[in-house]
């Protein structure tokens, strides 16, 4: 069982766990995703994934997963439908910032329409 914050924020994302959010971001996670406003707390990072993501299913596939105890990187797939049943897809890198075992920032790259 990989137990890497990062990997555990992708599956909490593509399994709608969002009451398991805390458990990976540190209070004050700040999010960046490109064409949008960083989403910045908890409580607005769980709004944005209950009621504003365009997504409405998907599964992230890491190819590659880099860290250490400050910092990690990973880049793959994510394919899944929009909320309008369309099907969606794009290849991903993200970076993250680590504290305390917990993510206080993720930044996404995307190659392909944004998510």
């Amino acid at each position: 069982m990989d137990t890497s914050p990062v990997t555990a924020l992708l599956d909490i994302i593509d399994d709608g766990r969002w009451d398991d959010l805390p458990s990976v971001l540190a209070p004050q996670c700040v999010i960046e995703r490109p064409g949008a406003e960083p989403l910045v707390g908890l409580a607005r990072i769980e709004r944005f994934y209950r009621h504003e993501r365009p997504v409405a299913a998907g599964r992230h596939t890491v190819e590659r997963l880099l860290a250490d105890a400050e910092a990690a990187a990973c880049w793959g797939t994510f394919s899944g439908t929009d909320r309008d049943g369309r099907a969606v897809a794009a290849r991903f890198a993200d970076t993250y910032l680590l504290e305390g075992g917990r993510i206080s920032r993720r930044t996404t790259y995307l190659h392909g329409p944004a998510h």
